[in-house]
């Protein structure tokens, strides 16, 4: 199975949704390269990248997912690099 680099950029702008998207992480911890969250303080939102490793199917899966949860957007910047799974295993 092929897998591409990917990172999902995300701006949550309703706080209680802090929580559903960390569930959502964790459910996809097994692809998840790393995470950087920064707060924004002054205007009251926070921005996360997450790096992930992952097929496709996954990686959109991920992205819709988090797209949905209220108050929350999310961006995906796919690498042009296909790597089999088993090379990463």
């Amino acid at each position: 199975m092929k897998t591409r680099v990917a990172l999902i950029g995300i701006i949550v702008e309703n706080i209680e949704s802090v929580e559903k998207l960390n569930i959502l992480l964790h459910e996809y911890g097994n692809y998840i390269i790393g995470r950087m969250g920064i707060p924004y303080r002054e205007k009251k939102i926070n921005i996360i990248s997450v790096a992930i490793d992952a097929p496709q199917d996954i990686i959109s899966a991920l992205s819709g997912k988090i797209g949905k949860l209220n108050g929350v957007s999310a961006k995906t910047a796919y690498s042009n690099i296909n790597t089999n799974m088993e090379e990463i295993l």
